[in-house]
């Protein structure tokens, strides 16, 4: 495998839309403000994070929903969705719906995992039946079949009552959406059956040492190395890199302090492997010539062709712009990327 960087085809960011318990409102509509915003300032793509059970977004199609309608041309990703929580044949109607809203903008990234929580929470989340069920990969190539448009069942002869109206697929129909699906991984078995399954590969600050290698971006990399090499595409199958990434330029007093203790206070877990085998990557504070020297240091990244940077749970919706800012014009450009209206000028 060749270390020459590859250029840097798109870039963009991942959000966790948090809100306010008694006031969620406020949150949700920041989010749609916030992929507004990046969309003018040119990035490629916006990202979703799923969470079930906490402050932040849990039914990211929906919320997609309504930023479709609010924005033209931006990438909408999930990174991710975790499938187990879902009814493969529910989901797909719902990514499907999104799509078509969209104009076919949707990038639907997925995980799959056994249920984590306790028992009891388990049977109110799951239903009872959850013991049973496999929370495997099938679940996800499921998927990717009734998004593809594969018939469930033969369409009985019409009898004069309703019947116009039946389909033998999953409706609505997006043509090609089955064809965007990207696996949110962090361990070599994932790699491999990703790259195997034809999908994309999308990777982030949290992954799976499986020898005791702490070198994040070393691991990282051999887990994109090893998803190529499985994949039919070979090298030019597509993998995406996100990190924490806080730009210092042009950030007020406040936000510097913000910004450094929410980088402080983060740093201990990156030190050690947490728990069984996971590591997780230091954020990346400071000046644009010191990301843009991280960045382009890092094994990932070089082997990647999209960047996204993970937005800090923990900040404001000024914050958050001046960061989209910062990476759309300083960061980026430094990297080789142009913003979109830019690249169209360039292909006029």
């Amino acid at each position: 495998m060749t270390d020459t960087p590859r250029p840097v085809r798109s870039l963009g960011f991942v959000h966790i839309a948090p809100f306010d318990r008694d006031s969620p409102r406020e949150g949700l509509d920041n989010a749609i403000e916030l992929f507004r915003y990046a969309e003018e300032l040119g990035l490629d793509s916006g990202w979703l994070r799923t969470r079930h059970l906490q402050h932040g977004v849990s039914s990211s199609p929906v919320l997609f929903g309504a930023i479709s309608q609010h924005t033209e041309r931006i990438k909408l990703g999930h990174a991710v969705i975790p499938v187990g929580h879902d009814n493969p044949f529910r989901l797909a109607e719902d990514l499907a719906t999104v799509d078509v809203l969209s104009g076919g903008r949707l990038q639907p990234g997925l995980s799959v995992h056994p249920p984590k929580f306790a028992d009891d929470v388990n049977d109110i989340v799951f239903d009872r039946g959850w013991r049973e069920q496999d929370y495997g990969y099938g679940r996800i190539e499921l998927l990717r079949e009734l998004l593809a448009g594969r018939a469930v069942r033969e369409i009985p002869p019409y009898q004069g009552i309703g019947g116009d109206f039946d389909s033998d697929r999953v409706e609505p129909h997006s043509p090609g959406l089955a064809d965007r699906l990207w696996y949110g991984g962090g361990s070599l078995r994932s790699a491999e059956w990703a790259g195997h399954a034809g999908l994309n590969w999308l990777v982030s600050n949290i992954s799976t040492t499986a020898d005791g290698d702490t070198d994040f971006a070393r691991v990282q990399r051999g887990q994109i190395d090893a998803f190529r090499a499985h994949h039919p595409a070979g090298e030019q199958a597509h993998a995406t890199v996100a990190r924490v990434a806080v730009p210092t330029d042009a950030a007020t007093g406040s936000q510097l302090r913000r910004y450094r203790e929410y980088v402080q206070r983060r740093t201990p877990r990156t030190r050690q492997i947490q728990g069984k085998n996971t590591i997780i990557a230091l954020d990346i504070l400071g000046s644009t010539d010191e990301i843009v020297e991280v960045i382009r240091a890092d094994a990932a990244f070089r082997a990647a062709e999209d960047y996204l940077f993970e937005l800090p749970f923990e900040l404001e919706l000024e914050d958050w712009k001046h960061i989209l800012h910062q990476l759309a014009t300083r960061v980026g450009p430094a990297l080789g990327w142009a913003p979109a209206a830019e690249r169209r000028e360039q292909a006029a």
